[in-house]
């Protein structure tokens, strides 16, 4: 073929998972291409002494990859789509969304098997405002910590003794090959996910179209209008920072249904609700579904944890 793509990634153990994962499938595909990867560095991997919710949510994975992208120094990049914010910069797209592996929220613990195992006062570890207001929600006498770092990272504090528990990505341990770590997936009655959780997303460069036409075959329709719903409804809520919300579309032939919450910090208060509808309207009942929630109350919520976080 003749083509060399290099493919821009983080340098944790799960976003080099990811990134192999794609170049396999890629040299797969397209007998011939040789695939290159470039680890990076990224703003949300730098800062871990602080809040994610505290050092701004737009683009602190992804933003270093990005510029190098529109510099010609990488082809794609490959994301977690929850990772993603939800305007890509002017002249890249999102030119695939992978099949969702598993949007579920995992409790790991040594010694409790589940959320209601856990004593008054435990330890809980989570840096996600999303996770953090649902479960006090379910949970609200555990006292909550922050938790940065890798997977590898979270998961050494855990046995070192740091938490109780803590709560990860379903999709994350399952890659890394820490399933059997997970001692209860989360019920989305419980705790519905980030958008576009347990899914990829590869960006290009929008001119790029034979590149474009090389990672295609990896897009996903279904999960293509789920990311789309979903990424409407955060577009609709955000304000340019992290906030508690979760939101879950499933693809059911033609039609498509969306469930969302918001909800306050500490878990007292919270907004949820569900729409259906054609898939041909992901974007719309995505969007829909948000003026829905924040009519209801949820802007009042989001105005209040903007004052809060001091506007990040």
């Amino acid at each position: 073929m003749g083509k060399t793509l290099i493919i821009g990634t983080r340098s944790s153990k799960l976003a080099l998972w990811q990134a192999d994962y794609v170049a396999g499938r890629l040299r797969e595909a397209h007998p011939g291409l040789v695939v290159e990867e470039k680890r990076m560095t990224t703003k949300g991997d730098r800062i871990l002494d602080a809040p994610l919710a505290k050092i701004g949510g737009k683009g602190l994975f992804t933003k270093e990859l990005e510029m190098a992208m529109l510099a010609g120094e990488i082809d794609i990049a490959v994301h977690s789509l929850k990772d993603m914010p939800t305007e890509v910069p002017e002249g890249l797209v999102i030119t695939a969304i992978t099949e969702r592996y598993d949007p579920g929220d995992a409790v790991v613990s040594p010694r409790y098997r589940t959320l209601a195992a856990l004593p008054k006062g435990a330890r809980l570890g989570t840096s996600s405002l999303r996770r953090r207001a649902q479960i006090l929600a379910a949970r609200p006498d555990l006292t909550l910590l922050d938790l940065r770092g890798n997977v590898n990272t979270r998961l050494k504090k855990l046995d070192a003794g740091e938490y109780d528990a803590i709560i990860l990505a379903v999709a994350g341990l399952k890659r890394l090959g820490f399933g059997e770590r997970i001692t209860e997936v989360l019920p989305r009655t419980l705790c519905l996910p980030a958008v576009g959780q347990g899914a990829l997303a590869i960006e290009a460069r929008a001119e790029d179209t034979e590149t474009r036409r090389l990672v295609d075959f990896l897009r996903d329709d279904a999960m293509a209008d789920c990311g789309l719903a979903e990424r409407s409804f955060l577009k609709t809520v955000e304000g340019g920072c992290q906030v508690p919300v979760g939101v879950y579309a499933v693809a059911e032939g033609e039609d498509m249904t969306v469930e969302a919450v918001i909800a306050s910090l500490d878990g007292r208060e919270s907004f949820r609700d569900i729409l259906r509808g054609s898939r041909r309207e992901a974007e719309n009942l995505g969007k829909a579904l948000a003026d829905r929630l924040l009519d209801a109350g949820g802007i009042k919520i989001l105005h209040e944890i903007g004052l809060l976080l001091d506007r990040c």
